[in-house]
């Protein structure tokens, strides 16, 4: 029977949380990700002729399946794993784990029951990866994904580094333009790789947006970190990716046959914020690449390298996007020399403010800078964005809302101007002796909110300022007859009152055409509501909504096994945004997080469900049970009317994939309404 995937990672991640022990989440993500890869690899692979990998037999996770219970499965497992590695060339990858230390994983009988029940909860038929990413369903790279982000928030700030934040990769990937790549050939490059999470990132906007496989480079100092985004590669389909482990500043891997350092297309990266030792190994006053004409950093403070570094290795016409802390975009000294210089060149096409606390390895608040070299001669102008404001608290870290990434990603891409959000701002202003080329986002873009202005006149006198009145303009343009139902002139100028008494209208005053429309004796709330002007407006997003509906129900009706989820919900996504983009009063980016919402809470389960089983599958009563939390959860299969169930019949395709919730006593049944749409 179907499970619902939200539910599968969810349980994944508590089976292996609860099996570490004590020992810390940066080491542990070793054992159970090297587990995830011979798991992937051997349903993939195993027994296939020509196959991308060797899957050999006494190297497979069936093997590791025979071994539980054993009083050497941690030494049997190593010899499994050590099998896999040399049929392939992934020694020093995927052995870097010793799972017969006793150390980590405990003596005698509490490793073999600790090594027993990690192997069992991979030994899951719901976690079947012969099939993965058909018809665009990556089971693998989102179960990967959200064990990775658990791994990183738990490790804490000095080891959650390893990975980027899925959704600033998001937005990095897009606005370089991987998406408008024209050729297989084409490079990405990130100097400082990790887990190989934003370098995937990139690769996947470029795949979906073309269907070009564009080559992948990267680079990581920390050996560990290194195989682990090895191991990504493999478990995402990019096996020809080249990852190098090595210092990339001291120690650059990439390069030409004449010397120089190999150039690339598109780069990213999210190197160490401030890194201190970013000398050791070389001098940099004397760099034989020549990637410090514009100056060098301080000694105690890389983040510069790291950009200089990227500027030297992009092509003439190469692309690019960095996290750096804010610190680059105001420093002095040195920082400041290096700054004009790269501005002047024209180099920066945009700076993105980003909110604080959104990585794993700090809390401090970053920025992408984006940068052009193929238009950088006639450039005017960098366009920045001040989207600081815009996330949600999710545990201990902030995080980038789906609309978030969506409005970041339009407004940049279409250069769009939004007061106190973003600005187009002329290198002329920039270089102006006031600003002298300090790149703070304050400067050019002020986001405060507007100053709630008190005016005692009003307080001590009564009467409402016609300027506070005046400050909701944008919904007077669209019911202009609603303020004049509300509001008439005070007794002296600059002021106006509530047409009401004790909370209710009073019908003195208003005209007879405004009269007609409402009752008089309504509080505020009703009269706005009940106002004509209201009801057409009202009317006006009903049938923009009954529009998207008609266009989309057919899409829904046809959701068949096979189907492809990813893509209907972006299908169903990008229309209500484009349907409601100019509508009045409407944020469109509310609108479309509602949905997105939806689809990450309830959505999303029901659809793969259907296209991985079928609706007859998908639809079989689901027992809910109640965990230690009082959180519930569906378990799938049961056959007893007397427990509470929730059916999994899905009718209601008006609300798109609201579901009819069932309760069942003895052979009576009563329904409940379906869940909110």
């Amino acid at each position: 029977m179907a499970i619902k995937k939200s539910e599968l990672y969810s349980s994944l991640w508590a089976s292996c949380d609860e099996l570490r022990g004590g020992m810390d989440a940066s080491q542990y993500k070793d054992y159970v990700l090297v587990l995830l890869f011979v798991k992937y690899v051997s349903d993939k692979y195993a027994g296939q002729k020509d196959a991308l990998l060797d899957v050999p037999k006494g190297g497979r996770f069936d093997d590791m399946v025979a071994a539980k219970g054993h009083k050497d499965i941690g030494e049997k497992m190593n010899k499994i794993i050590a099998k896999l590695a040399e049929a392939n060339d992934l020694k020093g990858v995927i052995d870097v784990a010793d799972f017969n230390n006793e150390d980590k994983l405990g003596r005698g009988k509490e490793m073999v029951d600790r090594l027993s029940n990690l192997v069992g909860i991979f030994d899951n038929p719901a976690l079947d990866f012969r099939n993965n990413r058909a018809e665009g369903d990556d089971l693998l790279g989102d179960a990967y994904e959200y064990l990775m982000r658990n791994f990183a928030t738990e490790s804490g700030k000095s080891k959650g580094q390893f990975l980027t934040p899925a959704e600033v990769s998001r937005v990095m990937a897009k606005v370089i333009g991987v998406g408008s790549a024209k050729r297989a050939s084409q490079t990405i490059h990130d100097i400082t790789c990790g887990s190989g999470s934003l370098l995937l990132k990139s690769h996947d906007e470029a795949k979906s947006a073309t269907g070009l496989d564009l080559t992948l480079y990267g680079q990581e100092m920390d050996n560990a970190t290194a195989a682990l985004a090895r191991m990504n590669m493999i478990l995402h389909d990019c096996a020809t990716a080249e990852i190098w482990q090595d210092n990339v500043l001291s120690s650059p891997h990439f390069k030409e046959r004449d010397g120089r350092l190999k150039t690339f297309d598109f780069i990213v990266a999210n190197p160490p914020f401030s890194f201190k030792s970013w000398t050791t190994g070389f001098n940099p006053a004397n760099d034989e690449y020549g990637r410090f004409e514009f100056g060098v950093p301080p000694t105690k403070n890389g983040d510069f390298a790291f950009l200089l570094h990227i500027l030297t290795t992009l092509k003439s016409t190469g692309k690019g996007a960095v996290n750096l802390p804010h610190g680059v975009l105001f420093r002095g000294g040195a920082e400041a020399d290096i700054r004009k210089n790269i501005v002047r060149r024209g180099y920066i096409k945009g700076i993105i403010g980003l909110p604080a606390n959104l990585f794993y390895g700090t809390g401090i608040p970053a920025c992408i800078i984006v940068l052009d070299k193929e238009n950088a001669a006639a450039r005017k102008g960098i366009f920045m964005i001040d989207a600081s404001k815009g996330f949600i608290k999710d545990g201990n870290k902030n995080r980038l809302r789906a609309q978030d990434i969506h409005k970041i990603v339009d407004t940049f891409t279409r250069l769009v101007e939004i007061p106190r959000y973003s600005r187009m701002v002329p290198l002329a202003e920039i270089s102006d002796a006031k600003n002298d080329f300090n790149l703070n986002l304050p400067r050019y873009i002020d986001s405060s909110e507007p100053e709630d202005l008190q005016d005692i006149d009003g307080h001590l006198n009564g009467g409402i300022p016609e300027r506070d009145i005046d400050a909701l303009e944008r919904y007077w343009k669209v019911i202009p007859g609603v303020r004049a139902a509300l509001f008439k002139p005070a007794e002296r100028p600059g002021y106006s009152q509530l047409k009401m008494d004790n909370g209710q209208l009073t019908t003195k005053g208003i005209p007879p055409a405004t009269l007609s429309t409402i009752h008089s004796q309504l509080s505020i709330k009703e009269i706005i509501f009940g106002h004509a002007e209201f009801t057409a407006f009202n009317e006006s997003a009903t049938k923009l909504f009954a529009k998207w509906k008609t266009a989309n129900t057919p899409h829904l009706k046809t959701i068949a096994k096979g189907g492809k989820p990813k893509a209907l919900i972006e299908m169903l996504s990008e229309d209500l945004l484009a349907t409601f983009e100019k509508a009045p009063l409407l944020d469109a980016y509310d609108l479309y997080q509602h949905l997105m919402d939806y689809w990450a809470e309830t959505m999303q389960d029901d659809v793969y469900m259907i296209v991985s089983d079928g609706w007859h599958e998908a639809a079989k009563p689901r027992l809910i049970i109640e965990d230690k939390q009082k959180k519930t959860k569906e378990r799938a299969g049961f056959h007893c009317w007397q427990d509470e169930i929730q059916s999994r019949i899905d009718p209601d395709l008006a609300g798109y994939c609201s579901l009819l919730r069932c309760r069942a006593s003895g052979h009576r049944e009563t329904g409940s309404g379906g869940r909110g749409h």
